[in-house]
């Protein structure tokens, strides 16, 4: 069955964010739009990649009224030694949620049961806490955030755009398409 359109359930976890641990609740960033990162496990090999590119992307995020957020199954105080011990994850100023039994990735299907981990899914989540888009794919294929970042201008943009739709590799400020029986045949 597939997520999309699925609201996310309420549910609070804790989030290693500024030197501190914090709690972080879902449904407190409704009117947000919000970017799950899930990931398998910190002092990793591809994942740090992934969280630097994130974090240098952030600002982006942020401008767009999106808050990232990064999932493992790992706990606050093993994201807090990441952070601390890692060139790479000291550039990561989002929050690292902690999820070490595994409830956030198993309502997101990324639970690896047999391993305990989760696999790399990226989730965009609208301002109602619905989601819009995701990708999950096998933990050895690191994800691209200039594609993610791409993806939620597309959800932004489609949200706002009076029934027009975003055509393929579509990039912000490009051209989109308002579907009708005028199209049909011609593209």
């Amino acid at each position: 069955m597939s997520l999309i359109g699925q609201t996310v359930s309420p549910g609070t976890y804790q989030a290693f964010h500024n030197n501190q641990i914090t709690s972080i609740d879902f449904s407190a960033y409704r009117g947000k739009w919000i970017v799950l990162m899930f990931y398998p496990g910190d002092f990793t090999f591809i994942c740090p990649t992934e969280l630097a590119e994130a974090a240098e992307l952030y600002p982006e995020f942020k401008k767009l009224g999106a808050e990232i957020f990064g999932v493992s199954t790992d706990s606050v105080y093993v994201h807090k030694a990441w952070h601390d011990t890692s060139p790479t994850i000291k550039t990561v100023s989002f929050p690292m949620v902690a999820d070490p039994t595994g409830k956030l990735s198993r309502e997101f299907e990324t639970y690896v049961e047999d391993q305990g981990v989760t696999l790399r899914g990226s989730f965009i989540i609208d301002p109602d806490g619905v989601v819009k888009a995701y990708e999950i794919h096998d933990n050895s294929i690191g994800r691209s955030g200039r594609e993610l970042l791409r993806k939620l201008q597309a959800a932004i943009q489609v949200s706002e755009g009076n029934g027009e739709v975003c055509p393929a590799s579509w990039k912000s400020g490009g051209k989109t398409l308002k579907p009708s029986l005028d199209l049909v045949g011609k593209l």
